[in-house]
């Protein structure tokens, strides 16, 4: 098994006095993050194996549990409550007995974890409700309760062994306002992370006396991702900024950015501190060794960092059989049927124009909120729909997020000025019929911006000039049934509540809407998650015949359709 591996020492004396024992003890801290629902091996929406599970992690975890000559603690770094039907199933459809996350966790006797984005998005229901099941402390220090002025979440954790005390910190990324309708996280502040990190780590120096620092931090090591900076008040990804300004951590694991990353960072001090990020979909394992060594009142530690592939991990036999019941139970929801397709759909023609995939989730935007305009992104980048009986399964590929449906107004320069900031971040400008049609990023081997912001528009027919520069592309000139389109006219428009709330911004950024402004905009919107309405509306349905409604498209065209041919083996190489 091949590992990634990362050393340094970091030696410190300090001083504990004539009577403090000697200690020599070795810390196995293991660390899981962004599993996304990725309990068992096996992908419940595209019906195949998965690369990493907690069933394999388990084996791995018991072997290392089982090792007395080391203290092992267990860490999850959140987002586990979104991704498989999995947590969905346990989230929302079978709410009664224990939650899957809670039973398989307290299972495998996990120490702590640190609460995500994805798991504030599950509502407070869900979320104020495993906080209860959990034998184990949900860490968020910045999550601030604002009616009893105090974390809404434990703040950190204390774990001592051998006069050994190590204090774990849990904090969230602070831009879930931006992403999420406030009733999810109502009563919630989300405080910057780099200024609750600093306030916390007074707390614990002067309270708890710690030897060991550990930072557990949901929030990526970019900070300067979304054209953030160092400065940028509220980061969202601000892991590499407290391990810089931050001091007293030892080590820190970050995730949220499913990127794999491990780097010695030094603080503002002058002292090592170890990032550990280890992607995500409990494809990989992030461990951190620590080596305490105390003699006559001085301590020392030397720390590594590993990050570890699960793929080749066995499954944990037991785990796998305590655990059957459940995974029978999510596999028979998956295969239930909602409709029939007479043709299939595939999410990949939704870079080049308009198409059926598209048009189907702006078809039942529409119908739900009778809306004007319906404005939606592909959430998938490979999702293929064959024609055919329609499962539950599918309606994750076709929708992969449990976002709400807002129903807003917008004006019609609005409208247009959102799509004119979509169509930035999806084409390039093309000089040439020789140029991209997307737009790459500088190695020219994948995107430059996440495709989930590739917004296209339903309800209205316009054309989009990728010969032109970003932001005097989009020329929209008429609705679908007839009307005309006024500039300065508003309207009702469909989006998802990522979108509604600022999130990519398309409606800060692109139409100029304040961000304290967005909620105002917002006529209505629905009670449960997206894809539990268009389940609804094609059980209704029963049979559909998916169409294109070529109510927009790429021009020149014969450019773009030549640029597609090229685009494409990159994109889907």
């Amino acid at each position: 098994m091949k590992k990634h591996i990362f050393i340094f020492v970091l030696p410190l004396l300090l001083l504990f006095g004539c009577n403090t024992p000697d200690t020599n003890l070795t810390i196995k801290i293991i660390e899981t993050t962004d599993v996304h629902g990725s309990i068992f091996p096996y992908d419940f929406i595209r019906g195949k194996s998965t690369k990493g599970s907690i069933t394999q992690v388990a084996s791995f975890v018991k072997a290392q549990q089982a090792d007395k000559s080391q203290w092992t603690l267990l860490l999850d770094n959140g987002d586990i409550l979104q991704g498989q039907p999995t947590v969905y199933y346990s989230n929302f459809v079978d709410t009664l007995n224990r939650h899957i996350c809670a039973q398989t966790m307290n299972y495998l006797k996990y120490d702590a974890a640190t609460v995500g984005n994805h798991d504030i998005e599950a509502g407070h229901k869900v979320y104020d409700k495993l906080v209860k099941e959990f034998k184990f402390p949900w860490l968020a220090a910045n999550a601030w309760d604002i009616k009893n002025n105090r974390p809404y979440f434990q703040p950190y954790a204390v774990f001592t062994k051998d006069k050994v005390k190590v204090v774990v910190l849990g904090l969230i990324t602070p831009g879930i306002p931006n992403w999420l309708p406030p009733d999810i996280y109502s009563g919630i502040e989300f405080r910057d992370m780099v200024k609750s990190a600093k306030l916390w780590m007074e707390v614990i120096k002067r309270k708890e006396n710690p030897d060991v620092v550990i930072g557990l931090f949901h929030a990526g090591h970019d900070y300067t991702y979304g054209g953030q900076s160092d400065t940028t008040f509220r980061n969202e990804n601000a892991t590499l900024l407290v391990a810089k300004q931050v001091p007293g951590f030892d080590v820190i694991f970050c995730g949220h950015d499913h990127d794999k990353f491990m780097q010695k960072i030094v603080n503002i001090e002058g002292d090592s501190v170890l990032v550990i990020d280890p992607k995500a979909h409990a494809e990989y394992i992030g461990i951190a060794t620590i080596n305490i060594k105390r003699a006559n009142g001085n301590l020392q530690k030397s720390i590594k960092g590993e990050i570890v592939p699960v793929e080749n991990l066995p499954e944990d036999s037991a785990f796998a059989k305590q655990f059957n019941p459940d995974y029978e139970a999510v596999k028979q929801y998956v295969s239930d049927t909602i409709a029939y397709f007479d043709k299939p759909i595939d999410g990949r023609e939704a870079f080049w124009g308009d198409n059926a995939f598209m048009d189907l989730i702006h078809l039942v935007q529409l119908q739900l909120t009778q809306a004007d305009v319906s404005l939606a992104a592909p959430l998938s980048k490979r999702a293929f729909i064959d024609s055919g009986v329609v499962t539950v399964a599918d309606m994750f590929k076709l929708y992969k997020y449990e976002n709400l449906l807002y129903t807003m107004q917008l004006s019609g320069r609005e409208i247009k000025d959102f799509l004119e900031y979509s169509y930035g971040l999806w084409a390039n400008q093309m000089k040439t019929p020789n140029d991209h049609l997307l737009f790459f990023d500088s190695t020219e081997k994948r995107l430059k911006n996440p495709y989930f912001n590739f917004d296209s528009g339903e309800g209205i027919i316009y054309t989009v000039d990728v010969s032109k520069p970003a932001g005097q592309r989009v020329n929209i000139t008429q609705f679908t049934d007839g009307r005309p389109f006024e500039l300065d006219k508003y309207y009702k428009v469909a989006v998802n509540s990522y979108r509604g709330n600022g999130g990519g911004g398309h409606l800060t950024k692109g139409a100029k809407i304040p961000h304290d402004s967005i909620q105002s905009r917002i006529l209505h919107s629905t009670e449960k998650d997206l894809r539990f309405y268009m389940m609804q509306y094609l059980r209704k349905q029963h049979s559909i015949i998916p169409k294109v409604n070529k109510n927009w498209k790429f021009i020149p065209e014969d450019w773009a359709k030549k640029a597609q041919q090229r685009d494409r083996k990159i994109l889907f190489h």
